[in-house]
């Protein structure tokens, strides 16, 4: 049941002064951090965390830029020049490894149980146009895809967070090398898990 997750502060997060409230919100729940560092992105790095196979997820990235101009009663070939959801989501994934290696970000890991979906809740929706308020893309950013596309940027949502188990697992040895990862105890484990 302990899972990892791996949270990246993205450079607009960094540049509005936003890692000590996120960390805040996060270790606020019990969860820890096991693993933390700022850091220039290099374009390798960026690559593997955006890699081009993933063709699903930037298909889905698509169809959500689709979903969004639907929503906003915008012609997509207009503002963008396409209808395809590959063809949207590849565009992305390139803005998105320019603009991870554009400024520092702050990467960490946190554990605890069920890591990974809390964190996703904490965090919000992706599209902060649609994330909850309480939410940290909900609190703190208004973007949408159809603000992003038609500046040919990728969404400013202040923070990456591994979307699934898989993708934690595999995020975070990507970003974080053993022995660079700590193991303690917080307080809070033993009161909230019925541990001594």
């Amino acid at each position: 049941m302990i899972e990892q997750s791996l949270i990246i502060v993205k450079p607009d997060g960094v540049e509005r002064g936003l890692i000590g409230e996120i960390i805040r919100r996060l270790e606020r729940t019990g969860l820890k951090i096991v693993a933390a560092k700022m850091l220039q992105v290099p374009k390798e790095l960026a690559d593997m965390h955006y890699p081009d196979d993933r063709e699903e997820l930037w298909t889905g990235i698509g169809q959500k830029s689709l979903d969004n101009y639907k929503a906003m009663g915008l012609d997509p070939v207009k503002e963008i020049g396409s209808n395809d959801p590959k063809a949207i989501g590849s565009k992305v994934r390139d803005w998105l490894k320019k603009y991870i290696t554009e400024g520092p970000v702050f990467a960490f890991v946190i554990e605890g149980p069920h890591a990974v979906e809390i964190v996703r809740q904490f965090v919000g929706h992706t599209l902060p146009l649609n994330a909850a308020p309480g939410t940290i893309r909900g609190d703190f950013s208004f973007d949408s895809s159809a603000l992003a596309n038609s500046a040919g940027r990728p969404i400013r949502n202040i923070v990456h967070a591994s979307g699934n188990l898989d993708e934690a697992k595999h995020e975070v040895v990507l970003w974080f090398k053993p022995e660079e990862m700590v193991n303690y105890k917080r307080v809070e484990e033993a009161a909230m898990m019925g541990r001594g």
